[in-house]
């Protein structure tokens, strides 16, 4: 971590502590170095810091290309090592960008729903999730957030102090699915991508909710 980075991340876990009465578990299953994807459903603006917060490592975050234009919120962007990505969140710069994070050795946090949950529901992964991972070799961490559609959804202002949580789940490889991308036809390639996406997003599911035997750092 960057002194900018370690800077928000400490003020992160203190405002997750104090406010929310957070809570991290499993954050041991993700690597400490080496590439990974961190595949967590989404339900708040909140999300990604929770995520970031609970490991000990720099992550890499999407972050829409316009606010870089702004000179400060730019900088703050760059020095964290934000992904620029067009309003969508997809197009072929942001997939290199991705890729290129991946092959250094980062790690970068993705939503396979693509999009905020409108009603607290986990949402069906959209198939860009998996054209990432297939194109990348590096292992798919699943990550389940709760408690942050209560705490600061798209329908709120301001966020309420409720407990979140985030559960890590045991990495997933792929390693079948992107030696048959290899040579496959491009209609089976589209249908690899979304079966990889539907593996993840039920991997969140299955992560279910927290249990005291868990671990907490």
């Amino acid at each position: 971590m960057n002194l900018s980075y370690f800077a928000a991340w400490c003020s992160f876990r203190l405002a997750f502590r104090g406010y929310f009465g957070w809570r991290a578990f499993n954050a041991e299953r993700v690597p400490v170095q080496g590439p990974v994807i961190l595949a967590s459903n989404h339900a708040s603006f909140i999300d990604p810091p929770l995520v970031g917060a609970a490991l000990p490592r720099a992550i890499n975050y999407l972050a829409k290309e316009s606010l870089f234009r702004f000179p400060v919120m730019g900088a703050i962007l760059r020095s964290w090592q934000c992904v620029p990505v067009d309003r969508e969140g997809g197009g072929a710069a942001g997939l290199r960008a991705i890729l290129d994070r991946l092959l250094a050795g980062g790690a970068i946090i993705l939503f396979p729903e693509g999009t905020r949950t409108h009603d607290g529901q986990l949402q069906r992964a959209r198939s860009g999730i998996g054209l990432t991972v297939i194109k990348s070799q590096a292992p798919v961490i699943p990550v389940h957030v709760f408690g942050t559609f209560e705490a600061y959804n798209r329908h709120r202002f301001l966020p309420r102090p409720r407990r979140v949580i985030v559960k890590f789940g045991p990495p997933m490889l792929f390693e079948q699915l992107r030696a048959e991308a290899r040579s496959c036809s491009k209609p089976r390639l589209k249908e690899i991508y979304q079966q990889v996406a539907d593996e993840i997003m039920a991997a969140i599911a299955g992560l279910g909710a927290y249990r005291e035997t868990d671990r907490f750092p």
